[in-house]
């Protein structure tokens, strides 16, 4: 792809970011992000076929700006499973707050729009082998409580990770940042971690 097409696909991806955090869960139509990234609707379809596409892959840029591989680098290279586990429910839970504009977007979107759907699961799915990887490492150093399946465990760090808990707790109930990715890291090894 040449240097001109990247700059024009990363002013796509640049708008809709925008487009979709400004919006409050309002609907982001293609011609809305083609005219705020200032190309045609035909060129917008030329760098992603389906709104689906766009929308995935702003997700993926968001990631990308955000530096999310850094994020994770200390629970993927974390040498025990318990580091694991808390190195990802930090890492997850204070990116939650960057992405929320984007994932709220997308999350009041997605009853009524296939496309966000499909974006918001896919992004959810990523995150949710996140979640399998760090439950794996505690089952691999016998730190599992037979008490939750690996499948049964990685199920309940996920939903307990998600954008609408973060949201209920620290938009609703006024939790500080802080607070959210302490109690999450003690919940999670009150319901995990095998007791000494």
């Amino acid at each position: 792809m040449s240097s001109e097409n990247n700059e024009t696909r990363t002013r796509i991806l640049k708008a809709a970011w925008e487009l979709l955090e400004a919006s409050k869960g309002r609907d982001v139509r293609m011609s809305d992000i083609a005219k705020k990234a200032k190309v045609s609707r035909q060129a917008l379809y030329l760098h992603f076929k389906t709104r689906a596409d766009l929308l995935i892959e702003t997700t993926l840029y968001v990631d990308g700006c955000r530096n999310t591989d850094a994020r994770l680098d200390a629970s993927r290279t974390a040498t025990t499973g318990i580091e694991r586990l808390d190195a990802f429910v930090e890492a997850w839970g204070n990116y939650i707050p960057e992405i929320y504009g984007v994932g709220k977007a997308l999350l009041a979107m997605m009853e009524e729009d296939e496309d966000a759907a499909t974006a918001w699961t896919k992004r959810m799915q990523d995150m949710k082998e996140g979640c399998a990887a760090a439950i794996q490492a505690l089952s691999d150093d016998g730190r599992l409580d037979p008490m939750h399946p690996v499948d049964e465990a990685t199920d309940v760090l996920w939903t307990l990770l998600s954008v609408r808990n973060w949201e209920h707790l620290t938009q609703d109930c006024n939790w500080s940042q802080v607070r959210y990715v302490k109690s999450l890291k003690e919940i999670t090894h009150r319901l995990f971690v095998l007791k000494d």
